[in-house]
């Protein structure tokens, strides 16, 4: 048959894999390793929800890069010109040199076993070259491991005074039309490791534990299942609609919503919770899901829950809020409440009093942990103290909930239990405001968020900052800022439209780019 190029003969011989498609398959192969690959290590070191990877990021690189080896090492004989060297298809296939086709067709067995060996060994490499290829995604988390593992952020008052030694929960509040009688100042669990630390809570009189699945990858829940044995029936327990990485969709079927507070339950070890609260909810739409609310009754009738709340610190708290109220279906709302929060939030608050609804208020601390209030040397120890009087001279505030993770926290915080707030108080709090001004983004604000051009959710990039920064919860902070589906990646070279929209003052491009910083994995 002759060649229809040339018009030449023909005759058999050994083709191969042209070499610039060979390229292209490993540069394929590296750039999904590079981006899905990456992705799925990503949400691996995160602490993502291992039944619900979606493994095919890791099939699917690899995959190319066996084809690609296989490409490699594989030789078929096809018709080839003898004077042009022809051979179909032409970008796909071209024809060894004779002394190397005449080679290959001895058949020598040792030839034949270094080939199976090089196809091995370049399989090999293809696939560790994929697995760095991913690892360099993530390569973000080299120089933050420091701060991980070898700094040590303080978060406890830097002199504790003699005169808490001994303090012990003295008011106790009406939770609402729950009628249960909580402590005043209650323990939050976003952080809590140490289960001595939630049982001295109970010895000094704390009766409101708040927890959920997602803090803490549910050991938060574990920790106070323990502390709780043989004292259950003398707190009142919270947690959350959601499991170990995140919230439970919309649309979450009824079954699977039951069995993620099953599990609950089985963690808290108790057969029933006082209260579950939709959580960290922006919408309206979830806040009303039909699913969840057929669960709810469900759970209800089973005696495993016993009352509804919605926990909140979105822009559009007021809306959620106010839908809460209307629809009459909740008990409870736990809330962001702090000193400086804007004016209108007091009328939420009258709102719910007038509808029987408790308030728990949280992040009353206003992102401080401690971390700025060494500026205040020894009116530093007072700053917890003032900013929970404050919240609690509020008469429709039920309790307060604030995260307890050393045991000094529990006599640090709670001395300020049942007493009044004082002008020296508020004369504190102004001066912390000074301190932070142009650093702290306030709650239930989103002032910011219709100028940003690519949509950022600006609000909880700058609250991921915060854990990060002043929380010391590095990770948590890391986890959360990686499953936003846009980051402050876009600040870079941004013309910065948010400039001079925030009410009290922050730089906002400033602080993305920093969050960013300190957040992000870089690309």
């Amino acid at each position: 048959m002759a060649c229809s190029q040339c018009c030449g003969r023909q005759s058999e011989r050994l083709v191969g894999v042209r070499w610039p498609v060979l390229l292209g398959c490993y540069g394929l192969g590296l750039l999904l390793a590079y981006t899905l690959g990456g992705d799925l290590l990503h949400d691996l070191v995160e602490g993502g929800q291992r039944s619900i990877l979606r493994l095919w990021k890791l099939w699917t690189p690899l995959a190319v890069l066996l084809v690609a080896v296989v490409a490699s090492f594989t030789r078929v004989r096809r018709s080839v010109c003898e004077q042009c060297d022809a051979v179909a298809p032409a970008w796909l296939l071209a024809p060894l040199t004779r002394e190397r086709s005449t080679d290959a067709s001895a058949g020598s067995t040792r030839r034949s076993f270094l080939r199976a060996l090089g196809a091995g060994g370049t399989a090999l490499g293809a696939a560790v070259a994929g697995v760095l290829t991913a690892v360099a995604r993530n390569r973000g988390w080299l120089p933050v491991a420091n701060d991980f593992f070898l700094t040590e952020v303080e978060k406890t008052a830097p002199h504790p005074r003699p005169e808490w030694h001994g303090a012990h929960i003295t008011s106790y509040r009406r939770l609402g039309r729950t009628n249960a009688m909580v402590s005043d100042i209650s323990l939050g669990s976003g952080n809590i490791n140490d289960v001595e630390v939630a049982r001295a809570a109970l010895d000094h009189g704390i009766t409101y534990f708040d927890t959920a699945p997602d803090y803490s990858d549910t050991a938060s829940e574990r920790v106070l299942g323990e502390a709780m044995k043989g004292r259950r029936d003398k707190l009142f327990l919270a947690t959350k609609f959601c499991v170990a990485d995140g919230h439970l969709p919309n649309d979450t079927p009824v079954p699977k919503i039951i069995e993620a507070v099953e599990a609950s339950l089985s963690r808290l070890q108790t057969d029933h919770v006082d209260l579950i609260h939709i959580h960290s909810c922006d919408r309206v739409e979830r806040l009303l899901a039909p699913n969840i609310h057929e669960a709810f009754d469900r759970l209800k009738e089973q005696g495993k829950v016993r009352f509804l709340g919605v926990s909140t610190h979105t822009p559009n708290l007021e809306a959620v809020a106010n839908a809460a109220i209307d629809s009459g279906r909740f008990d409870v709302m736990m809330l962001a409440y702090h000193f400086g929060m804007w004016p209108s939030f007091g009328h939420i608050l009258e709102k719910a009093k007038a509808h029987d609804v408790g308030i728990v208020a949280m992040k009353t601390l206003k992102g401080a942990k401690h971390v700025n209030l060494a500026n205040f040397r020894d009116e530093a120890s007072a700053y917890s103290q003032a900013a929970f009087r404050w919240v609690l001279s509020n008469p429709n505030v039920s309790c307060l909930v604030v995260s307890f993770s050393k045991p000094q926290h529990i006599e640090e915080y709670i001395y300020a239990s049942g007493t009044a707030l004082h002008p020296t108080d508020v004369a504190l709090l102004h001066r912390y405001d000074e301190l932070t001004a142009g650093d702290y983004c306030q709650p239930h604000c989103g002032a910011c968020l219709d100028s940003c051009t690519y949509d950022l959710p600006i609000n909880d990039i700058l609250r991921y900052r915060m854990y990060f920064k002043d929380y010391g919860w590095e990770k948590e902070g890391m986890r959360l800022y990686a499953k936003l589906e846009r980051s402050a990646a876009a600040c870079v070279g941004c013309g910065a439209p948010c400039a001079n929209t925030c009410p009290i003052g922050v730089p906002i491009q400033e602080k993305m780019l920093d969050a960013h910083r300190v957040l992000s994995l870089p690309a």
